[in-house]
């Protein structure tokens, strides 16, 4: 049988796809990768459809056997991954052999890493979706972060061949440290004259808290001009609540689906993989951009995620 046998679980390892959208009315979010860019092209490089299901580590990887000859590719954070002795590259196919036996410790820059495998982590789709959704336990393997002893299956490949490479260079500038960018949000009215403008000003810290739910902040507080309450009403991916503290907490992959906290901002879709890659104690700034703006990095970043998978191996 064609597996991965998990020896070391790591901190928090867990099978995620591209998540399952479209059921936010029944109260469940997509979950999904926290670095989606990561996980795509993590599956470009071993030949996969781009949603194909992986297996995510945060902060500290894990350790992992193969029962069989496979391919894979290890994408986002630089978790130092290592086949025996030999220190393998990121970024790129590798073939592993029967027997191997793949390791991956502490986080040397960002926070989360991907190991895909050429056929996917075969495991049911709940929801259409392999993702693990770790608060409701839906998903993934047995609706749980992986641990010792368990061993996953590999699925069949779908595509005819790995791409040859991907562009590094590209790579490097799609990670590189800069503020993110945001769009107002549909409450930024209700704040302060100048709290938008704080925000974008401002450096924050992540906080220990912070998980697959929020991305919580601490820095100068954002402090609201309106006492009205609101409403509970549906939220997104990457908005920015305001609670009562003034500090900020970025919606995540596991958000809510519906919150009361007004919304000042919202991260752009094009830097929501820069957000999976962010660590306790990171800093944080903020750029302002026309949701017009918005919609054309998320049109590019899209053009060129789909560019590096059209080149195949002969």
């Amino acid at each position: 049988m064609s597996a991965v046998r998990v020896e070391k679980p790591g901190l928090l390892s867990t099978v995620q796809d591209l998540g399952r959208p479209g059921y936010a009315h029944l109260g469940i979010s997509a979950s999904g990768a926290a670095d989606a860019l990561a996980l795509r092209l993590g599956n470009l490089a071993v030949g996969n459809e781009h949603d194909a299901p992986a297996i995510e580590m945060t902060l500290v990887g894990g350790t992992f056997g193969f029962e069989a000859d496979a391919v894979v590719a290890i994408t986002g954070a630089d978790f130092g991954p290592r086949l025996a002795t030999r220190t393998i590259p990121r970024w790129q196919a590798v073939e592993v052999r029967r027997g191997d036996r793949l390791e991956l410790g502490p986080s040397r820059s960002g926070a989360r890493c991907y190991l895909c495998v050429r056929g996917g982590i075969d495991v049911p789709r709940v929801f259409g979706s392999a993702s693990t959704h770790v608060l409701t336990g839906i998903g993934g393997w047995h609706g749980r972060p992986l641990a010792a002893g368990d061993v996953l299956p590999i699925g069949a490949p779908s595509r005819g061949g790995a791409c040859r490479s991907l562009d590094l260079r590209w790579i490097e500038s799609a990670y590189a440290p800069a503020p993110l960018r945001i769009t107002r949000g549909p409450q930024a009215d209700w704040f302060d004259d100048g709290m938008l403008d704080r925000l974008r000003s401002s450096t924050y810290s992540v906080l220990e808290q912070s998980n697959r739910m929020g991305i919580r902040l601490a820095g100068p507080a954002i402090t609201r001009a309106s006492t009205r309450q609101l409403v509970t009403e549906g939220v997104a991916l990457g908005a920015i609540q305001i609670p009562e503290s003034g500090q900020p907490i970025v919606l995540f992959v596991e958000h809510q689906t519906t919150g009361g906290y007004p919304k000042i901002a919202a991260v752009c879709t094009a830097d929501m993989h820069r957000v999976g890659q962010l660590r306790p104690r990171d800093r944080v700034g903020f750029e302002l951009r026309t949701l017009e703006e918005a919609w054309a990095l998320d049109r590019e970043l899209e053009r060129v995620t789909r560019a590096l998978g059209s080149t195949e191996a002969a």
